[in-house]
């Protein structure tokens, strides 16, 4: 079936469609060795389409990306009820992904998305204990409360591992705090938060694995780079 070629570019894992735009408009593209223009289709079981004299590889090459989620977003690649997702935000990078986890709809922050089933499975199981980093702005009786969220060890009946919880500031009823969690269950510190009769105003998702969101932009989204791709697959 004949695809658009920047399309099929994208699928290959190349590049965004926009810049496959570009790269077709700048001439870079052919398809059966005449140079390729905009609007052009092709199907890569009859045609040859090369990109700077190299054949379009058939399958995308796995594709590992971090998302900084914005509030607002669900965690889902499509939603019934007409949501938007965290999905649309990483849609052009030209490879259909899966999200590593979940952030809840009011959560934002760090959000990886890949293609690589094996990985994601692995990071996702428990007994790889892997630290997810959050800051969490609270209300409430804020006395005592990081050593009573720590004091936590099960959560409507069900078995948790303790939080690290650091009091960062505080001000009247409100603080901040860095909670360390690694089996991140369903709401699992707002549901800790609620516990112990404090209201979450604010959960961002600071790390992961060694991961670091850093100053990437809320609904932006970027590859992870050698070094970091090598510190997750290398963590067990």
């Amino acid at each position: 079936m004949k695809e658009r070629l920047q399309k099929l570019i994208a699928s290959a894992g190349l590049c965004a469609r926009r810049t496959a735009e570009d790269w077709i408009a700048a001439g870079r593209v052919c398809v059966n060795g005449a140079v390729a223009s905009l609007g052009d289709r092709a199907d890569l079981e009859t045609d040859t389409v090369t990109v700077d004299g190299a054949p379009l590889p058939g399958k995308p090459g796995a594709v590992y990306l971090m998302l900084n989620k914005p509030r607002g977003y669900v965690t889902t690649l499509s939603d019934e009820y007409g949501r938007r997702t965290a999905a649309e935000l990483v849609a052009d990078c030209g490879v259909r992904v899966y999200p590593v986890g979940r952030l809840d709809r009011d959560s934002e922050g760090l959000l990886l998305f890949t293609n690589d089933g094996e990985l994601a499975q692995r990071l996702l199981h428990p007994r790889h204990q892997v630290d997810k980093v959050y800051l969490v702005t609270v209300r409430g009786d804020i006395r005592g409360a990081a050593e009573r969220l720590m004091a936590i060890t099960e959560l409507d009946g069900e078995p948790i591992a303790p939080a690290q919880v650091d009091e960062l500031s505080r001000r009247g009823d409100r603080a901040e705090y860095r909670i360390v969690i690694h089996q991140g269950k369903k709401r699992q510190i707002r549901r800790m938060c609620a516990a112990v009769g404090l209201t979450v105003t604010r959960l961002c998702r600071i790390a992961e694995g060694g991961l670091e969101l850093g100053a990437l932009p809320p609904g932006r989204w970027r590859y992870l780079t050698a070094g970091e791709l090598e510190s997750i697959k290398g963590s067990d």
